[in-house]
């Protein structure tokens, strides 16, 4: 049952608290359940009832909506009606009704999904049948407690309770939430996992207290508080999440805290994308000023009619009085003229112009979509256009801002490199083997049979003949040597212990991934006894947990005595049979078992003492068939890298840890604890106790700048003694390992250990204890327990794992670049290693001369800012074209720099240093500051920017550019889902932007234009007209041929031409990168072009107008018969205008003809049906009469010939004397191949010239200054580009603050809180 209780909301949230309280009686439940959101669902906008009026309400929200239907209104006022009523609705009704129908469909689609998700059914129990039933998702509310199978997918977010799993967890696949397949596991409530039965939900009486619903899918805070006033934390952990699907478990149970659109995954979905593009911006201004100018032509026919009717002296028979016998004034008259006329010009202003648009953003959308050089066959994967509405913007795009890990490279870890104790392992015949891998994969994998596939690691021969002396000591040396090789043994032991398992990966098997291998089956007595005894210590373990009030008042021993339940902290090791696990024989039959001697013997990895066999082969057997499922690519890469060392994680459980390693048979290890990884610590550890020892030790990894200062000295180490040689310089030859590595672009890790005694360990579990209890401040101090267990740490050694670049990275940076497009790599990697990278993809150069910005005070940067950018870059130009053949530079920036960079008085130096800089590297930047990057930019410089990533940390970025594209990686799908455009590989972005962004501008923007045109030279035909009829707002075309005119007959063409013309081919744009310069400049839709337009639009209509009337000048044809043919040529000269624009294909030429003549076959049975009973204005047969007379044609002809032979002979003039990169990139598409790519080679050799002469002219007298910069400090080239070492900086260029000896608990907890806080602020 659940009640709401009046309490007052905690520090760490800024909304209410939900409080739950689950009693036995019915009563009370279903009336506190309803005070919370039921679990149905509805994502759809519409209901049958609100249709109509909520879908019209959103659509005169746009302006030309609302402007339309103002005109309708007017229309029906009878001193100013223009056209009959319903004319003036058509168009409107037309575009309304296209709109909401579309609307209707998609809404449409989400009901029925909503309907199939509300009627799933799962496992509900029924307080009044007690029992679980099968019910409708829609129909749980919160507080039901859930069964759930295997394979099931769970309804709503619940606290579990119960699993079927003898250690309390329960493995779920987040696939449906965040697209990660892995495995993932989730504890039962502490206090709940020690149940031999299930949960009886009768039984259960308790209060749970958790925070407000929020989207976080990482964070969950609560507590679970039960009739003893006992309170037990709530994490992530203990929370089963809406859309998982349960794996690997027979059965869990859970209560219901969240619902419906309360639940993570609801809060989550956030929908289709929309964004405003760049061009729809431009055309709402654009139209403004047809706007002004209607106003202005309107204003001409109100003055003109007023002028007209006061030069006659006496009443016009026309002018029919008011029915008191006065006549209307001349002013009066035009006023009312005014807004007749505004009826008549409407069309000036281009309504269908918006259908028009979303229709073709739908058709370029559907074509990159099915763009076959976007699928790759790996992943079985294409492009995802996740955005409808912005595809225009991808041929704009001035910065890229790229993560380096899984964008750039491939995010698939390869264990390279190890250093020891100091003792550096090249691994080289892996390195060997790797390359013949990338270069043959399956001659390697056929060819290579002791290589673990998943893993590609083959053992270093020195590292594996150290290996043997573990199970073979010799004995025959002085007692002083084999002290020395024992404690070498140690580190290397306990270094690739801490690889399998310092991590949370989860074990399965490669024919059922889906099923755990936590137990093996139940060979022997003793294994049956071992069980019974585990289970023995469980029930012993169920006493209640102390309260927050006794813990704080008693000792640690007696504390932690207490605390049997708390994953069996402190339980006697001897109880867990581990340690006979290792000097008793195990079944030789096992397939899971190593062939070991018979005779084995181990070492005791803690204190260094070791027994001995007479056997001392070492033989290896072949691996055993596990699966490992990882987080992270990383941690994947380190166990496969164990476990090509015979160091195999075997199974994994909440409290143990089994690991079968060589020569020692199977270790258990007692899992205490798990310090996940975070972005404030940057490392993570885990506490366990050692099966041998039964000592309590902390296995440590973590970035080497932050572990490197968590080290004790030699003095403290009590493992190690004084005399023992590696220990002298372990940490500098590490240190210097490490720099070589990052120097080859290799990602680091530091490895350690540390030892604790029993009472350090129970004083540190009595605070850490309380800090996993607190509500209040829970972060915090759970981060400040994390970082009193990780000191004095011992070092082991250290590790580098390439991940190599993707396909065609370098080529697809350089073509980028080409085009104008000036790129950030954004990552939180070392510099060493960002930077190595940058070469390696080409995104700095040897010749580039590198700055290093590198300070830990705001002072420093900002005169280290201005020195370089006054005296070094002063005179140099941010003209992408001039750096690509003359002076470049590259700027490499670290995270602490950039904290001060972006502070406000900063910001606009960085930025000009920016600008001069080809390439710009971040490293060690958080996600916070790559979004606070891409805002800066976008929003100082006011430039198109498109952000790449694969991970969550790139989701803020992706959101905050104008563009985001999320790749289908390694990461999950979290980068995907808050992209606009989601791809496979990073090289497609090329294609993506130089093909078919340089395609979407160039056919959006010319239809946006054509439609200006049309609609202008359309209305000035009425116009002239006006100046023949006493501007008395009549027309010469019947009024249905004048609103079909622009809504049927000239819409199609201008439509098709937007989603099908290629001004260029694709395989040009390739290969000529800098053409996409003219749509990022928007050369296509200047000011200037938009007013040309304009212009061309009256000159066509006045030539369109008056040839026909000096034509028929003087005769007594009737009104429409004079003016048919002005429309009729008016439709030849708009449709023919668009062939001479757009590369006409067959489509374009059938679509033009097919206009063609649904316009006469329309204008001929309207002319044979249509009668009126006004002679003068009947239109009856017109067509057909004129069509039988040649003046009519030569008309056409001559009217069409006049008004486009300008255009033509202008457009062949400049393409002849003046023609543009776009005219001539034509010109090579009509070349066969020899000749095109003689041509190509030509072209691109003029331009190089040509931005030298530019270079020269630009730089002038700073030539000296630039000649001597890059003679000054430039790279050597020697090396290749992916081996180029990173550039050593000069003092002047690194501005760097010795750091002071700060605490590192209160450093680290400031960071942390600063971080939260700008969190919140955000």
């Amino acid at each position: 049952m659940i009640s709401r209780g009046p309490i007052q909301p905690l520090q760490f949230c800024d909304s209410v608290i939900l409080l739950f309280e689950c009693l036995s009686h019915k009563l009370i439940y279903e009336k506190v359940s309803k005070l919370y959101m039921n679990n149905k669902i509805r994502t759809t906008k519409y209901t049958l009832l609100n249709f109509i009026p909520r879908n019209l309400f959103e659509q005169f929200h746009r302006v030309a909506n609302l402007y339309f239907l103002f005109l309708v209104v007017l229309n029906w006022v009878p001193l100013v009606e223009a056209f009959q009523k319903e004319i003036t609705m058509l168009p409107l009704i037309a575009v309304l009704t296209i709109i909401a129908l579309k609307d209707g469909l998609e809404d449409y689609s989400k009901y029925k999904m909503d309907k199939q998700i509300n009627n799933l059914l799962t496992k509900v129990y029924s307080r009044k049948e007690k029992k679980y039933i099968d019910e409708h998702w829609k129909n749980v509310n919160v507080g039901d407690f859930i069964r759930l199978s295997c394979n099931e997918i769970i309804p709503a977010d619940m606290v579990l309770l119960y699993s079927s799993d003898l250690d309390g967890i329960c493995y779920i696949e987040t696939a449906g939430l965040d697209g990660e397949t892995n495995l993932k596991q989730r504890q039962v409530v502490r206090g709940y996992s020690e149940q031999v039965s299930e949960i009886d939900p009768e039984k259960f009486s308790g209060r749970i207290e958790c925070e407000s619903p929020n989207d976080d899918l990482n964070h969950f805070r609560g507590f679970v508080e039960n009739s003893s006033k006992d309170r037990v934390g709530l994490s992530k952990e203990n929370l089963l999440l809406r859309g998982c699907t349960v794996r690997n478990t027979e059965a869990v149970v859970g209560i219901v805290v969240y619902a419906g659109h309360e639940t993570k995954a609801m809060l989550n979905n956030s929908g289709v994308h929309y964004k405003r593009s760049k061009l729809e911006r431009k055309v709402n201004s654009d139209i403004l000023w047809c706007v002004l100018l209607l106003i202005l032509m309107c204003l001409t026919g109100a003055i003109g009619h007023g002028i007209w009717l006061s030069r006659y002296s006496e009443i016009p028979f026309f002018n029919i009085p008011e029915p008191d016998g006065k006549s209307i004034s001349p002013v009066l008259a035009g006023f009312n003229m005014f807004w007749t006329m505004i009826i008549l010009l409407q069309v000036l202003i281009p309504i269908s112009l918006y259908v028009s648009i979303e229709i073709v953003k739908l058709g370029q959308i559907y074509l990159i979509q099915n763009d076959i050089d976007f699928y790759h066959e790996k992943t079985d994967s294409t492009i995802q256009c996740r955005a409808l509405n912005i595809p225009e913007d991808l041929g704009q795009i001035q910065y890229v801002f790229t993560d380096k890990t899984g964008t750039l490279t491939e995010n698939k870890m390869v264990f390279r490199r190890c250093s020891i104790a100091g003792q550096e392992y090249c691994h080289e015949e892996n390195g060997k083997m790797l390359n013949l891998c990338y270069s043959s994969p399956f001659s390697f994998l056929k060819g290579t049979s002791s290589t673990d596939e998943d893993g590609y690691v083959i053992p270093d021969t020195q590292l594996l003949e150290k290996f043997r002396h573990i199970s073979s000591l010799s004995y025959q040396e002085s007692e002083d040597v084999i002290s020395k090789l024992a404690l070498e043994t140690v580190y290397i032991t306990d270094f690739f212990l801490a690889l399998a398992i310092c991590n949370t990966v989860v074990v399965s098997i490669p024919n059922q991934p889906r099923q755990k291998v936590g137990r093996m089956p139940i060979k022997s007595l003793e294994e049956i006894r071992q069980m019974f005894q585990r289970l023995s210590v469980r029930r012993l373990s169920s006493s209640p947990l102390p309260s927050i009030k006794e813990s704080s008042s008693e000792n640690p021993n007696s504390f932690v005595s207490k605390l049997s339940i708390f994953r069996m902290k402190l339980a006697s090791p001897a109880l867990d049979g581990a340690a006979k696990s290792v000097a008793e024989p195990r079944n030789p039959d096992s397939p899971e078992n190593p062939q070991l001697p018979k005779e084995h013997c181990t070492v005791n990895v803690a204190a260094g003492c070791e027994t001995h066999s007479t056997e001392s082969s070492f033989e290896w057997s072949p691996l055993p068939k596990l699966c490992y499922e990882a987080e992270s690519p990383d941690e994947a890469a380190l166990v496969h890298a164990a476990k090509a060392y015979k160091c195999i994680l075997h199974s994994r459980t909440p409290d143990q840890v089994t690991v079968d390693f060589a020569g020692l048979g199977s270790l258990t290890f007692q899992l205490l604890h798990i310090l996940p990884f975070d972005s404030v610590r940057k490392r993570m550890s885990v506490v366990v106790r050692h099966p041998v020892s039964k000592q309590v030790v902390v296995y440590t990894k973590g970035a080497d700048s932050v572990m490197m200062d968590l080290l004790g000295t030699a003095s403290e180490d009590a493992c190690v003694p004084d005399w023992f040689p590696l220990t002298k310089n372990i940490k500098e030859r590490t240190q210097k390992h490490l720099d070589d590595y990052a120097r080859k672009g290799l990602r680091t890790l530091c490895i350690a250990k540390k030892v604790m005694s029993d009472e350090e360990y129970a004083e540190w579990l009595n605070n850490h204890f309380l800090a996993e209890t607190s509500i209040d401040n829970r972060e915090e101090l759970l981060l400040e327990s994390a970082i009193r267990l990780e000191t004095k740490l011992t070092l082991l050694g250290a590790t580098g794992i390439e991940d190599r670049l993707q396909d065609g990275v370098p080529d697809t940076i350089q073509a980028l670049r080409k085009a104008g497009i000036k790129i950030w790599m954004l990552t939180g990697d070392k510099r060493e290693t960002a930077v190595n990278i940058a070469y390696a993809c080409k995104l700095l150069e040897p010749d580039d001369r590198i700055f290093t910005l590198k300070s830990q005070s705001r002072v420093s940067t900002k005169l280290y800012l201005f020195s370089v950018f006054k005296r070094k870059l002063g005179n140099v130009s941010a003209s992408p074209s001039i750096q690509a053949h003359g002076f470049s530079a590259g700027l490499v920036i670290d995270g602490r720099t950039l904290e001060h960079v972006l502070q406000d008085n900063l910001q606009n130096i960085f930025l000009e240093l920016t600008e001069k800089c080809r390439a710009v590297v971040c490293c060690q930047a958080t996600p916070l500051q790559k979004s606070v990057l891409v805002r800066l930019v976008r929003n100082k410089l006011k430039a198109m920017t498109l952000a790449v990533g694969d991970g969550a940390n790139d989701v803020s970025m992706i959101q905050v550019a104008d563009t985001g594209v999320g790749i289908l990686g390694q990461e999950g799908m979290q980068a995907v889902m808050a992209s606009d455009f989601a791809i496979s590989q990073f090289r497609h972005l090329r294609k993506l932007l130089l093909v078919h962004g340089h395609w979407c501008y160039t056919r959006l923007t010319n239809m946006v234009l054509y439609f200006f045109y049309k609609n202008v030279a359309y209305v000035n035909l009425l116009f002239w007209y006006q100046f023949f009829c006493g501007f008395s707002g009549t027309s010469m075309t019947d009024y249905w041929i004048l609103i079909f005119f622009n809504l049927l007959f000239t819409s199609v063409p201008p439509i098709i031409y937007g989603v099908l013309d290629k001004d260029v081919s694709a395989e040009i744009l390739i290969q000529i990168p800098q053409l996409y310069m003219m749509s990022q400049k928007s050369v296509a839709y200047l000011p200037s072009t938009f007013w040309i337009t304009l212009l061309d639009a009256f000159y066509q209509s006045l030539a369109c107008f008056f040839v026909p009337y000096f034509t028929y000048s003087g005769s007594d044809t009737d009104i429409f018969s004079f003016g048919n043919p002005i429309n009729t040529a008016a439709l030849f000269i708009i449709l023919f205008h668009l062939l001479i624009e757009c590369k006409s294909t067959w489509i374009h030429t059938v679509v033009i003809v097919g206009s063609i003549l649904f316009y006469f076959i329309f204008a001929l049975a309207f002319g044979a049906t249509y009668r009126t009973h006004n002679p003068l204005s009947n239109p009856y047969r017109i067509m057909e009469k004129q069509m039988a007379d040649p003046v009519f044609y030569l008309v056409c002809l001559l009217t069409t010939c006049v008004a486009l032979l300008p255009r033509y002979f202008l457009r062949a003039l400049l393409g002849t004397l003046f023609p543009s990169p776009v005219l001539k990139a034509k010109q090579l598409d009509k070349l066969i191949h020899k000749e095109k790519r003689e041509a190509i080679k030509k072209w691109k050799d003029e331009r190089l010239v040509s931005c030298r002469m530019e270079l020269q002219v630009t730089s002038g007298s700073s030539s000296s200054a630039i000649g001597t910069v890059l003679k000054e400090e430039s790279i050597n080239s020697v090396l290749p580009a992916s081996r180029i070492p990173f550039h050593a900086c000069s003092r002047e260029e690194l501005v760097e603050e010795e750091p002071g000896n700060r605490n590192i608990l209160n450093s680290e907890k400031t960071a942390f809180l600063n971080s939260k806080r700008t969190d919140s602020d955000n």
